[in-house]
């Protein structure tokens, strides 16, 4: 019986996956994966928990061309057009020696569509509290975006020795939402010890096996790139000659990457955070996480919890109504004006949403 090993898919371009064993994550071991997985329209998915192991010699080569679900519907126009392109892709990856393939791929608790992420556990959303000022609807439709999902969002107040009053403020009205927020400036250094603390405690609480991912994303200008190399100074390191194979096809763009890092080797060595990095996260595409009904928006804001149901009208919209109790809660200060605000907003946009459209955008 072959031996199957269990790892995370941490790259993935043109049938080729960089996959890292969970035993042994500063390893990555170049993959294909089964057939099977496509006959079953599975596709592996940076971020996926799989199972892999030793290819068989005398397997079909058919089971060694699964695309990567990012280029699965430009590969299957391409099958069916005859595609020169995808012909040349599948001469070029021939002269890539892929000694393991992936048998199967484990459950998941979330998949993002764009960027494509699997399994990602926290969304640290980062706000400059000055130069430039601070956008918080672009911040609050992140954390829409990861309430959404499962997905645990955390605030990072970036440049806050720039404003400290108005890092104070925007402390209070994320705390007050039930987030973790963590102040500080990635160019100094002050406040960064403390996320970096964390970084390492949720690390480490995972059982036996487990893992912890994360993304950092932000409007331009945040901060986020100087922020992540003073949490992670060895970033630039981890990629490898690995990369360089994944990457040779010549239609080749950079997708999401995972990088195993510790976020505090001097106190917790075994502590490692799961980094998901792609031009992507810079914003993630709030377009297509408008299929789910607006009228549910409400509950992607958790400091509403309480109120939804205890409106005086049960179809309450929770935009200006007569006896709301979210806008009571908000007159009483247990919610941010702000943070109504970018409801009231993104729900405006939603509800202008075609339904026809909202329904592609959830295929």
């Amino acid at each position: 019986m072959k031996e199957l090993l269990r790892g995370i898919v941490t790259r993935g371009v043109g049938g080729l996956y960089g996959v890292r064993p969970v035993s042994d994550p500063g390893k990555e071991i170049l993959c294909r994966a089964r057939g099977i997985l496509r006959q079953k329209k599975i596709s592996p998915t940076v971020g996926d928990d799989v199972l892999f192991s030793l290819s068989d010699e005398n397997a079909d080569p058919r089971e060694q061309s699964a695309e990567a679900p990012e280029d699965h519907g430009r590969a299957s126009r391409d099958r069916r057009r005859g595609s020169s392109s995808m012909r040349r892709e599948r001469k070029e990856n021939r002269g890539v020696d892929v000694d393991y393939v992936i048998d199967e791929i484990g459950e998941r608790k979330s998949l993002l569509i764009r960027p494509p992420v699997a399994n990602l556990d926290y969304l640290f959303a980062v706000i400059p509290c000055a130069s430039p000022e601070p956008d918080l609807l672009t911040a609050d439709k992140l954390t829409v975006i990861a309430e959404n999902y499962g997905i645990e969002p955390v605030i990072v107040l970036n440049k806050a020795d720039l404003a400290p009053e108005r890092a104070k403020e925007l402390t209070g009205i994320y705390r007050t939402a039930g987030y973790g927020v963590f102040p500080l400036s990635a160019v100094s250094g002050e406040g960064v010890e403390d996320l970096r603390a964390y970084l390492s405690e949720i690390s480490r609480s995972q059982p036996e096996g487990g893992h912890v991912s994360g993304a950092f994303a932000g409007a331009s200008g945040a901060g986020k790139s100087t922020l992540m190399t003073a949490l992670f100074p060895s970033l630039d390191l981890t990629t490898g000659a690995i990369s360089r194979k994944i990457e040779r096809g010549r239609h080749t763009t950079r997708h999401v990457e995972l990088y195993p890092l510790r976020p505090d080797p001097g106190k917790a060595p075994d502590a490692v955070f799961w980094l998901a990095d792609t031009p992507g996260f810079s914003m993630l595409d709030f377009t297509r996480f408008d299929f789910f009904p607006y009228d549910e928006l409400a509950a992607s804001f958790r400091e509403f919890d309480d109120c939804l149901g205890n409106c005086r009208y049960t179809k309450c919209t929770h935009l200006r109504e007569e006896g709301c109790a979210v806008i009571e809660k908000m007159k009483a200060g247990g919610i941010a004006e702000s943070r109504h605000d970018s409801y009231v907003r993104i729900y405006e946009e939603q509800r202008k949403v075609p339904e026809w459209k909202r329904k592609q955008n959830a295929e």
